[in-house]
């Protein structure tokens, strides 16, 4: 699943979207943060059509919803901003994402997950590194390079945040 991790465990933070829970490596993150002003960026792609400051840095927003098919839904009183770092064309990136519920740091068993099925999934299976089930729930983890590379039309687009 991931060459990062030496165990037989990957340490997540798992969050909704729309009611489906997701993880991100836990090493990616760097703050979750209440909801903050958002600032609209014109001609920017749906998916990351927003910024936000973040410690005095302006940052993309990006929303995963988008990616998977989901619909925007109005933030709530549970509605969180996670910041993480990941390396966008080899250079290590803030990107803040959107979240409807935050849950916890975790940790899921390699030996739990499996690679997305090809068929009878109601998502991209290139969007999803793997699925994870742990207490009888599904937990999907994104594939965030693909997301990125599809979604912000090219890598560089989510730094830059133009439309492709």
């Amino acid at each position: 699943m991931s060459e990062s991790h030496t165990s037989d465990a990957l340490q997540v933070l798992t969050f909704d979207l729309h009611g489906e829970t997701f993880a991100l490596e836990a090493g990616w993150v760097r703050e979750v943060l209440d909801l903050t002003t958002e600032t609209n960026v014109p001609g920017a792609a749906p998916f990351v059509s927003a910024v936000i400051n973040f410690r005095g840095r302006v940052i993309p927003l990006a929303d995963l919803r988008l990616a998977f098919g989901l619909e925007r839904s109005a933030p709530t009183i549970d509605s969180r901003i996670v910041v993480i770092e990941y390396d966008l064309d080899g250079a290590p990136t803030l990107v803040g994402l959107r979240a409807d519920k935050v849950h916890e740091v975790t940790s899921l068993e390699v030996a739990e997950t499996e690679d997305a099925p090809r068929v009878g999934l109601r998502w991209r299976s290139d969007f999803i590194r793997c699925l994870a089930r742990r207490d009888g729930d599904l937990i999907v983890v994104p594939d965030l390079d693909q997301i990125f590379a599809t979604k912000g039309g090219a890598t560089g687009a989510v730094i830059q945040l133009s439309a492709a």
